[in-house]
């Protein structure tokens, strides 16, 4: 597929930087991923899934978006697979839009069901796809917690400051957001493409215990994934998917310990989760 031209216009500043909020069948967290692109400077549009399927297969459906975001909730009921319906329709209403998206350098964020719907579109790990080609297939799964049900609580994350993910950048040792799901035990197709994943760094953020060491023990990692993977970025470090939700955390007053970080002087001006749409928009006025 040609993707030499591009059609996205290389912004100059916050406000110039256009990030698409996908929306509908399901998904709820629209409201908190656009509030978290816009306190961050970007212009955001929330479009649902219908409109910009019926745009129909061209491959420049996308153009003149910098950031795609792939939000939290339950798409389609989560039936068959939590993310699965959705992925399949993008994969094959617009899975030629996306590629052309990747390969001329868009950024993309996935939160919860987001994160399920990037790893089964193939996007993540997306360490066997080459530029120019189709959509991956799906390498890794998001299945059902050890402890099955689903699971709201807050954990703490370990940041991994050598991965290649823009979104992380400056961001660590730890972090805290909140963590709510029912299937997010990360599974890979095999080990080898496990080792791989762990050696090229693509693991930026994994579960940790009160320390801040990894973890795979509940209730710190909430649901058993091996290592205590949270997320994935691809080899660019453009596309990122985690399961713990930063849209929740753009206030400091959202974290269940405010008052006490308040009366110790240590409450931030602004939610942790915060810096990872800030990292977002300056990749993408980076270029």
């Amino acid at each position: 597929m040609p993707s030499e031209v591009t059609t996205r216009p290389a912004p100059k500043e916050a406000r110039d930087v256009r990030v698409l909020v996908l929306t509908g069948y399901g998904l709820n967290c629209e409201a908190e991923t656009a509030a978290g692109f816009s306190r961050a400077g970007a212009t955001v549009e929330l479009v649902h899934l219908s409109e910009i399927l019926d745009r129909g297969a061209r491959a420049d459906a996308l153009a003149g978006y910098h950031i795609l975001a792939f939000i939290g909730g339950f798409s389609f009921g989560d039936h068959i697979q939590s993310g699965r319906v959705f992925a399949n329709r993008l994969r094959f209403r617009l899975g030629e839009a996306l590629c052309r998206f990747v390969d001329d350098g868009g950024l993309a964020l996935g939160v919860c069901n987001g994160f399920q719907t990037l790893v089964c579109l193939g996007l993540l790990p997306g360490v066997s796809r080459a530029r120019g080609t189709p959509l991956a297939a799906q390498q890794a799964a998001l299945v059902h917690n050890d402890r099955l049900g689903y699971f709201d609580t807050w954990v703490k994350l370990a940041v991994d400051t050598e991965s290649p993910c823009v979104w992380t950048r400056g961001i660590g040792p730890t972090i805290e957001m909140p963590s709510r799901h029912g299937e997010g035990k990360l599974l890979f197709l095999d080990d080898s493409l496990r080792d791989e994943i762990l050696a090229s760094r693509l693991v930026p953020v994994r579960y940790a215990d009160a320390s801040g060491a990894p973890t795979e023990v509940w209730p710190d990692n909430p649901n058993g994934s091996p290592g205590g993977v949270a997320g994935l970025c691809d080899p660019t470090g453009r596309i990122f998917g985690l399961m713990p939700h930063p849209d929740a955390y753009l206030y400091p007053e959202n974290h269940p310990d405010w008052i006490r970080q308040h009366d110790a002087g240590a409450l931030p001006a602004a939610g942790l989760g915060l810096r990872i749409f800030e990292n977002g928009v300056r990749a993408a006025l980076a270029g």
